[in-house]
């Protein structure tokens, strides 16, 4: 018998080790170069948000008002607004209320039917004052920082009516307007009471839980990366818009927070843990719906009942 004959084979070629070590380094460096990029465009978005046009005016609802400028207590930017008299003149006993919108919004934050509520504030021979934070409405700026310079504007504007309208002031804030009326109030002695509806209680910790529903991307690795590269790249600190300390300073002055329990953007905890801290002088009220900051719209009447007996307390 021949013998089989055996077929020779090339050997299998394989890659350098070092060859497959670089490859998967520059992948990783590729990988890692475009989270940062998309970290850094999605917070420059976030902290840059397109202004809302305002659709509506006072003058509309039947509502005299007065058109008014005053700067931030940074005195870094103009800020625009109205202000709403009661049908009776001012005095030393005489409560404006300025309001306080959320991000994103403006001076109407039409969700919370805002101006709806002014009008009836209003009636009830409360002063009004509405206005548009920075980077808001017709307000100067460009930078939205979600309550770290938002303060000095309320501050700003809490200055306004001291000077142009003495008498005693209380704030009433929606959202992220909710959160710096609470730190601006805790600063201010002289405001009697806040109503504070759906504000999140220290914005580090709030996004780090619940960034992705204003980002729109995965927890990880984009929620730590944006919270890096944000301080350094809009120059703010985050850790300093702390509502949960700022309510001890606030108190004993009374607190009205409102909030729904099925919050989906800003939970309802973050309301729960600063009215816990004082239910003595500070007062919930919990709502119902999955809307952020809609209650007013939802539940008009009863709103405008408690928020009314609130600041009739103030007077």
């Amino acid at each position: 018998m021949r013998p089989t004959p055996t077929i020779s084979r090339a050997p299998h070629p394989r890659l350098p080790l070092k060859r497959v070590l670089w490859a998967f380094i520059i992948l990783i460096l590729i990988l890692a170069l475009t989270s940062a990029g998309v970290s850094t465009y999605v917070g420059w978005k976030l902290t840059h948000p397109a202004r809302k046009a305002l659709t509506d005016s006072p003058d509309k609802h039947g509502l005299a008002f007065t058109p008014i400028e005053f700067t931030s207590r940074t005195k870094d930017v103009r800020l625009s607004g109205w202000f709403l008299p009661s049908a009776t003149p001012s005095t030393p006993e005489k409560l404006t209320v300025i309001m306080a919108h959320g991000y994103r919004e403006n001076r109407l934050h039409s969700g919370a039917e805002a101006l709806k509520l002014a009008k009836e504030l209003v009636a009830q021979d409360f002063n009004v004052m509405m206005f548009d934070f920075r980077n808001s409405g017709e307000s100067g700026g460009s930078l939205t920082t979600v309550g770290y310079l938002e303060k000095h504007d309320l501050l700003g504007a809490i200055d306004w009516v001291r000077t142009n309208h003495p008498g005693r002031i209380a704030l009433h804030g929606f959202s992220m307007g909710a959160t710096t009326s609470l730190l601006a109030a805790a600063e201010e002695p002289d405001i009697v009471g806040v109503v504070a509806d759906s504000p999140f209680n220290h914005l580090t910790r709030y996004l780090e839980d619940n960034l992705p529903v204003w980002s729109h991307l995965p927890n990880y690795p984009y929620t730590p990366l944006i919270l890096t590269i944000l301080p350094p790249l809009t120059k703010i600190d985050p850790d300093q818009v702390d509502a949960l300390s700022a309510v001890d300073r606030v108190y004993p002055r009374p607190v009205l927070f409102i909030h729904s329990s099925e919050d989906g953007s800003i939970p309802y905890l973050n309301s729960e843990s600063m009215w816990a801290k004082h239910p003595d002088k500070f007062e919930i009220w919990q709502t119902s719906g999955k809307e952020h900051a809609r209650s007013h719209a939802k539940f008009a009447k009863e709103y405008e009942a408690k928020v009314i007996e609130f600041y009739n307390k103030l007077r």
